[in-house]
């Protein structure tokens, strides 16, 4: 064989010399072959291109009219003319405008579709932006509920027109970071509509109210520790997704009970992503940026340094946990001087081995809830350490509440009895029939730390 290859070699080159015009019939077909895959390659490209919506054709710049019968449809493009972060002092953000209305197309791509809705059916999904429809309201806007052509419920964040410009980047941070993510325990965008003077937010409709809420009283009937557990673990899932599972880490910086939404089976989606910050250098250990935040929440580490990490979502975090286990706010004005800022009061009354005081009184006390109340109480401590290395990484804080969880699970989980042998006849021992479940005040409770792997 490779003979005959050296001799076919030999004899191209000698025809070669002899005729400037020889081709080998074996190389013009196989050019011809992969001339014909390349085209066969981009008519697919196209057809791909075209079912996609994803075609090189650019949509208007042209806002709508005012006219609220106006259904024009619009798409979202990324560019390179308006600076996002206009509160950073990184020099490297990123930049981006969009025009009159796209859709989420479900990826995390950033890759966005034609508009699949028009102002005039989020104003009528809306009722007119009516009041006996509105879920919430911030300083940026007003949130509504409304049900579109296809039945899908939505919530519409509208934007106040009086606090548009202060609040201009906060609008367009939330839509570009919504567009980035897409997790199980995250709020879902649906799309964004501009029109006239209006500016509209559509996300994914959770129907149960917020954490806030429920730790008030407000909603639902208490939430019990179990469940508490279970909506801290979600919590604790999306963050971890910001911060290891995007293209670029992303540091939401406004973790509160206020911004977690409660589903109808009591489980938790973060929402609200105006503060975000997405890091354009994954390696990089912080951003350089202007305060933004809840009083209460927010790092004093960041507040001292202006720099942003990853670990000042750990700290609100942490101050979450605490909310969750105490019912209380982060900050209590009305309460004793001693007792107002809720982080404190709390580690105080650990340190004295007086923990169970600080139980949120809605809890049912009894021997295992305790026991998670007062690891979860030290899970929180060490996301609140004043040195961010110290802190540990909400992966960590992940698995810390797992174990916790189950070691509860286990404890409440009464074990199966074996069937018993015993003849009928035989009397059988009178069962207890005055337990007591309430807080026993001896030794058998006293908390153990938890595993040194969370510590960063």
């Amino acid at each position: 064989m490779k003979k005959s290859a050296s001799n076919n070699l030999q004899y191209q080159s000698s025809q070669r010399k002899k005729n400037p015009n020889f081709h080998d019939i074996t190389e013009t077909d196989s050019t011809k072959r992969n001339s014909g895959l390349k085209s066969f390659i981009s008519i697919v490209k196209k057809l791909a291109l075209i079912f996609s919506g994803k075609s090189k054709k650019t949509s208007s710049n042209v806002v709508g009219s005012d006219d609220r019968k106006n259904t024009s449809k619009g798409r979202f493009m990324v560019s390179s003319s308006t600076d996002l972060s206009s509160d950073s002092t990184n020099k490297n953000s990123s930049k981006w405008k969009f025009s009159s209305s796209y859709a989420s197309s479900s990826n995390t791509s950033g890759q966005l579709g034609i508009g699949n809705f028009s102002f005039d059916e989020i104003f009528k999904s809306t009722a007119k932006f009516s009041p006996d429809n509105q879920i919430g309201e911030g300083g940026f806007g007003t949130v509504y509920r409304g049900k579109l052509n296809d039945g899908t419920i939505v919530a519409v964040k509208r934007a106040k027109k009086e606090a548009l410009q202060s609040h201009l980047y906060e609008f367009k941070n939330e839509i570009y970071t919504l567009s980035k993510i897409e997790h199980l325990n995250l709020v879902r965008l649906y799309g964004y509509l501009e029109h006239g003077d209006e500016k509209l937010i559509v996300v994914e409709y959770v129907a149960n109210g917020n954490l806030r809420e429920h730790l008030d009283g407000t909603r639902g009937d208490g939430l019990e520790i179990g469940e508490r557990l279970d909506i801290a673990i979600d919590v604790a899932h999306a963050i971890t997704y910001l911060h290891m599972y995007t293209d670029n880490p992303i540091i939401h910086r406004d973790i509160k009970a206020s911004n977690i939404l409660i589903s109808e089976n009591l489980r938790a989606k973060v929402a609200d992503f105006g503060f975000a910050r997405l890091s354009d250098d994954p390696g990089a250990t912080h951003i350089s940026t202007q305060v933004k935040g809840t009083a209460g929440y927010m790092d004093p580490e960041y507040l001292r340094t202006y720099q942003l990490t990853e670990k000042s979502d750990v700290y609100s975090f942490g101050v979450l946990l605490v909310e969750m286990m105490t019912g209380r706010h982060p900050i209590e004005p009305k309460k004793q001087i001693d007792e107002r800022v809720t982080i404190r009061w709390a580690m105080k009354m650990l340190r004295k081995g007086e923990a169970v005081f600080a139980m949120d009184p809605r809890l049912r006390r009894n021997p295992a809830s305790i026991k998670a109340m007062k690891k979860v109480f030290k899970l929180a401590f060490q996301c609140l350490a004043p040195s961010i290395h110290a802190r540990p990484p909400m992966k960590n804080c992940a698995e810390v509440l797992w174990g916790i969880r189950k070691s509860f699970k286990d404890e409440i989980t009464p074990i199966p009895t074996l069937p018993s042998h015993q003849s009928e006849n035989i009397p059988q021992r009178e069962k207890n029939k005055h337990m007591v479940f309430g807080i026993e005040d001896d030794d058998s409770y006293k908390f153990t730390s938890a595993p040194n792997h969370i510590r960063s």
